[in-house]
């Protein structure tokens, strides 16, 4: 069961095509899954007998922004007042490369500041992601 005091929002560049939205709220997804499994609940069985995986017992809030904002707000994450929040991003870096070695390559040689950032999910205290996140529009198609 969640806690109240918990939230989760993806904030993803509006201006991306519909597929690399997507791509980027499955990657996002999956990281921040990683990191918290306890926000997947357990499997259900319908009424046939066929069994669902668990999926997220927090809703999660789509928010739209744009490349500007999302630099701004992965910098501001390092700030202390938003310590013990996680976060996940997804960029450029990420998203071109096909294999997970060369991400991590090409990590290590690209600069915080040349990476064009597509999407950011965070997940904390609702209170710090409020104040980063609360004034954003939700993402609609």
């Amino acid at each position: 069961m969640n806690q109240p005091e918990q939230k989760c929002v993806m904030v993803i560049d509006q201006a991306l095509p519909l597929g690399l939205i997507a791509n980027t709220a499955a990657m996002l997804g999956i990281s921040i899954g990683k990191l918290h499994p306890e926000m997947i609940g357990a499997d259900v069985t319908d009424a046939t007998g066929y069994v669902h995986a668990g999926i997220s017992t927090y809703p999660i809030s789509m928010l739209k922004g744009d490349e500007q904002l999302l630099r701004e707000l992965r910098l501001r994450l390092v700030e202390p007042e938003f310590s013990g929040l996680t976060a996940v991003d997804f960029s450029d870096v990420a998203q071109k490369i096909n294999v997970y070695a060369d991400f991590v390559q090409k990590s290590l040689e690209t600069p915080e500041s040349e990476h064009h950032y597509y999407g950011i999910a965070l997940f904390g205290e609702k209170k710090k992601v409020n104040r980063l996140t609360g004034m954003l529009p939700l993402l609609r198609a």
